[in-house]
């Protein structure tokens, strides 16, 4: 039962800091994941539209890497034309930071990303991951839930302290997502399964552990109150016990509000997931 609630739960972030690796290095431990198929790992390999180039550079002929493409550049047509013209690479979404359109109010900054995505041929299918300010986030779910193809990409850590936001701010943009039916992604800080505090740096990092079981709390109803409590903990076994009593439509909820999360490192979630139990 547990295992369904960490299936394809894992993009691949390896070019992102704090692990930041070689395009060549990326490619290969891609490519190794690729052929262990561990059912944590969504198998998409995260990539800025800048470095398109580069990965294309480095994939043998018989590559086939599942593309999610940050919109970090102009001349996104471009790129997307390089994509769809290359065998070797399968565009599965886009990731587009709201900053780029320079429109403030977010009803008019998505419609501003779909022109761009139109005049780019991205099809209508591929699922569009936006993200904006936190002070954004109430506004930016309602346009979103307004209209077809966007989700909401939250940004959970980074490499200042300013990047990492609250239990409280996190809990509430889970409960608004999960209110207005929209689904999220996470990326950035979420390195270990419980929260913790890194003994480097003294950032306190959100566990992927406690954002899956706080979002089963937000899809489940929950108030924005009880999400942060899930988020604050540090306590594992705590956890296990929340993830052992869910059932499988709690679990179809959770995963239908919380699609993946982008990793630096592919080996920890996987590692971390078996050590708890969670997978087979």
């Amino acid at each position: 039962m547990t295992t369904s609630l960490l299936d394809a739960l894992v993009d691949d972030a390896g070019l992102f800091p704090p692990t930041a690796l070689s395009m060549p290095d990326a490619v290969a431990r891609h490519r190794a994941d690729l052929a262990e198929n561990n059912p944590v790992l969504t198998h998409r390999f995260l990539c800025p539209a800048s470095r398109i180039g580069e990965l294309r550079a480095e994939l043998a002929g018989g590559d086939r890497f599942r593309l999610g493409l940050i919109a970090d550049t102009d001349g996104l047509a471009d790129v997307v034309a390089e994509v769809s013209d290359d065998a070797r690479l399968e565009l599965a979404m886009v990731e587009f930071p709201l900053a780029r359109v320079n429109v403030a109010e977010p009803a008019a900054a998505l419609d501003a990303v779909r022109a761009a995505l139109d005049a780019a041929g991205v099809a209508s299918s591929i699922p569009v991951y936006v993200e904006s300010a936190w002070s954004d986030v109430d506004d930016l779910v309602a346009a979103i839930a307004a209209r077809e193809g966007f989700r909401l990409k939250l940004r959970c850590g980074g490499v200042r302290a300013e990047l990492f936001p609250s239990p409280e701010t996190l809990a509430a943009a889970l409960v608004a997502a999960a209110q207005a039916d929209v689904a999220v992604k996470a990326t950035a800080g979420l390195h270990h399964a419980v929260r913790y505090t890194d003994p480097g740096t003294r950032f306190v990092h959100h566990g992927y552990l406690n954002l899956l079981v706080a979002a089963a709390d937000a899809a489940t109803g929950a108030d924005a109150t009880a999400v942060a409590d899930t988020l604050r903990t540090t306590h594992r076994d705590t956890l296990l016990r929340r993830v052992a009593a869910l059932d499988p439509d709690s679990i179809a909820a959770t995963r239908r509000l919380l699609g993946s999360y982008g990793s630096c490192s592919t080996a920890t979630p996987v590692t971390e997931a078996r050590e708890f139990g969670l997978t087979r």
